[in-house]
């Protein structure tokens, strides 16, 4: 007699696990490479990364980890991203933009709005860096952009640089006005990475309209912090830079 073959109960698919998670990461650690970046991301006292830590992890690794972990629910991103570990907070952050990038349009509300609750934590500038125009700006695009401007004012360093960070998105679609707005915001700003950020940015916004940034460099070359405006004038003539140069050693 031909007895009908029972089905195997199907495994029930586990959610992603932060315990597993910390242990991937644990098991890429690299002690030395752990003291160089520390000292790379100025971790020492008084520094603008006083008491970070760090594993020792490549970005390539913690990307492979990030997409590994993907659907990490937000709850458990939360508690990575309280770490103080700096790459679980990387791997958060990648995450995050994994997330955004895949979901629709309630679910990119929702990580959107959880990020900027979360910027205390978004605290080293490769962990904004590598989210901010990736989930601010890009939502921002067609919406309303006043919070840029009211980050930019922020006491923060970190909301300061997510405000001029987020405009790479909207350089890549080929919109640079936020980028000179903000850059004129943060002019005075007297912190380096904020130089940096708005140079770097400047520059960005020349590849796309190179008329707009010598219009730019004109009116502000002399105010500019010396290494704001060297990152902006990094792609002109060697001719143009000088004259640029010129102007600030004038003022």
């Amino acid at each position: 007699m031909h007895r009908p073959s029972k089905k195997k109960p199907q495994k029930e698919e586990k959610s992603p696990s932060l315990s597993a998670l910390e242990s991937d990461l644990a098991a890429l650690a690299d002690p030395v490479k752990a003291k160089i970046l520390a000292r790379f991301f100025k971790t020492g006292q008084g520094e603008y990364g006083e008491g970070d830590r760090f594993l020792g992890i490549t970005v390539p690794l913690q990307r492979g980890v990030a997409k590994k972990y993907r659907a990490l629910p937000l709850a458990e991103i939360e508690k990575l991203l309280a770490s103080a570990v700096h790459e679980h907070r990387f791997t958060a952050l990648e995450i995050l933009v994994m997330q955004y990038e895949a979901g629709d349009e309630k679910a990119q509300e929702k990580i959107f709005k959880f990020y900027l609750k979360q910027t205390g934590k978004i605290n080293n500038w490769d962990l904004v860096d590598t989210s901010a125009r990736y989930i601010v700006g890009r939502h921002l695009f067609n919406r309303d952009r006043a919070l840029l401007y009211k980050l930019a004012n922020s006491k923060s360093l970190w909301e300061r640089r997510i405000a001029i960070v987020s405009t790479h998105y909207f350089i890549s679609q080929g919109d640079v006005t936020d980028t000179f707005r903000l850059a004129e915001v943060l002019m005075g700003d007297r912190h380096d990475l904020i130089h940096k950020a708005v140079g770097w940015m400047l520059r960005e916004a020349g590849k796309k309209s190179p008329v707009a940034l010598l219009r730019f460099l004109d009116e502000y070359a002399p105010a500019m912090p010396r290494t704001m405006l060297r990152y902006a004038i990094e792609r002109l003539e060697p001719a143009e830079r000088r004259l640029y140069l010129n102007l600030k050693a004038l003022d």
